[in-house]
């Protein structure tokens, strides 16, 4: 990269964290919280926790789509006003249903998609990828963080205090955006970054890519749910209150990091993708079982959080790499927006339907709940192919391609190591599957340009 495209990638990571830090924050310390508000219900508190990825699943694809007709920075001020202010009417509301309606205005903040394009637009195809790693990986880490600072955080200032201060942080991402990030000189639409509405239903209709649809939706549903009764029992099995549960939840996630180290390496340098995957959905299914017969003794309880997390980081780290792996070279982009959306729909369906399972069966009706929803992706994700190892490249093509798109995408697929070639005439780009191995840019370059 050079020294804007470092700018931007760096400066829009810090716009994505510091919105998500704020949502995570709440996860270890929400439930008991909201215990304490008037009209509260398990079944409400569970809502009050995911209903934000109700609407954070439903917009995300439309914020992006009119990010191209009004710009980016416009859409990402407003998702971050929206979420300002659904910040503040959380924090100084009393009610379960005024929290309810504060989360449901921050979800409708939607500017992931939109962050990603701004980042498209600033950076070179070549090293695009590169750049979204970037955001990636600070994604990763503002969860991690998150879930360690949350109950440091309410210690000292208060669940409340908290919602305040995601008003601070939305502050704080508009001024990055406005001041930090840079300028793109065009807005133009990324098939690679952003959601092309005509391919959605042939993704859709993609089993490979609605099997890890449906990993996604179900590894944040269990999160979720979760975070729903963990709180309470480690507070009753180890008499660690809310404030202090940092404690049990830092050497946790540092061991879950050490595990998804050599689970990554394994997977991706030595080609064994499937078997980590259905692993690590084993894993979690064994995890929520841990929970659900050993939720009353605290070392069982460590172990099955440990397992959950290690499982839970690795997932984090592969579903993506998979998307980009069995998505048509033209349809990453909406492969990638589909898959966002079924995210955060997991941390809806899982809050609601795990406050129903908590308010009907207790602390075990949810370790049910969890247990089913992680057997049912083992059944699934075990009948998944063994992925390609293929990565998407962009290439520029000569000005004479459009009046023969479909013969350079013959000669490109010739080419050692490519193994599909789209042309998209109008975006001068052609767009291939490659395995990185035995691919060669130079040629691929010196063919696409070719009048």
């Amino acid at each position: 990269m050079d020294g804007q495209e470092y700018r931007a990638a760096g400066s829009l990571a810090a716009v994505f964290s510091v919105r998500l830090l704020g949502l995570f924050m709440i996860y270890p310390v929400f439930a008991a919280y909201a215990e304490q508000l008037s009209g509260a219900t398990p079944y409400l508190i569970g809502e009050a926790l995911g209903i934000y990825g109700l609407t954070q699943g439903l917009l995300q694809i439309p914020f992006g789509l009119l990010s191209d007709r009004f710009g980016r920075k416009p859409m990402i001020v407003l998702g971050l006003v929206l979420f300002g202010v659904g910040s503040a009417i959380a924090a100084i509301s009393t009610s379960i249903a005024g929290v309810i309606v504060g989360r449901v205005l921050q979800g409708s903040g939607a500017v992931g998609s939109v962050i990603l394009a701004l980042l498209a637009d600033l950076t070179r195809e070549e090293i695009r990828t590169k750049a979204m790693a970037m955001v990636g990986i600070t994604i990763g880490a503002s969860f991690m963080l998150a879930v360690v600072a949350g109950p440091i955080l309410s210690h000292f200032i208060g669940v409340a205090g908290i919602f305040w201060l995601m008003v601070a942080l939305a502050g704080i991402g508009i001024a990055i955006t406005q001041f930090v990030v840079p300028n793109p000189l065009r807005v133009r639409h990324h098939r690679d970054a952003e959601t092309v509405p005509a391919l959605i239903g042939s993704v859709l209709r993609n089993p490979e890519l609605f099997r890890l649809d449906v990993g996604v939706f179900a590894l944040h549903a269990m999160l979720t749910a979760s975070f729903l009764v963990v709180p309470s029992l480690l507070r009753d099995t180890a008499a660690v209150s809310v404030n202090k549960q940092w404690i049990v939840y830092l050497p946790v996630l540092v061991v879950s990091v050490i595990v998804l180290v050599p689970a990554i390496i394994y997977a991706e340098k030595y080609r064994h993708m499937k078997g980590v995957f259905v692993t690590s959905v084993a894993t979690l299914a064994l995890s929520q079982m841990l929970f659900y017969f050993g939720a009353a003794n605290f070392y069982v309880l460590l172990a099955a959080l440990t397992i959950f997390f290690s499982a839970f980081n690795v997932m984090e780290a592969s579903l993506p790499s998979l998307i980009t792996k069995v998505a048509p070279p033209d349809a990453k982009g909406t492969a990638a927006g589909l898959y966002s959306s079924l995210q955060f729909l997991g941390i809806f369906v899982g809050g609601v339907v795990g406050g129903w399972a908590h308010q009907s069966g207790g602390t075990a009706g949810v370790f049910v709940l969890t247990t089913v929803i992680a057997l049912l992706w083992l059944m699934t994700a075990a009948t998944m192919r063994q992925p390609s190892y293929l990565t998407t490249r962009l290439v520029p093509i000569g000005d004479g391609a459009s009046t023969d798109a479909e013969g350079l995408a013959a000669k490109l697929r010739q080419l050692p190591g490519v193994a599909e070639a789209v042309i998209i005439a109008d975006e001068g780009l052609a767009y291939l599957k490659v395995d990185s191995r035995s691919f060669d840019a130079a040629k691929a370059e010196a063919v696409a340009s070719t009048r």
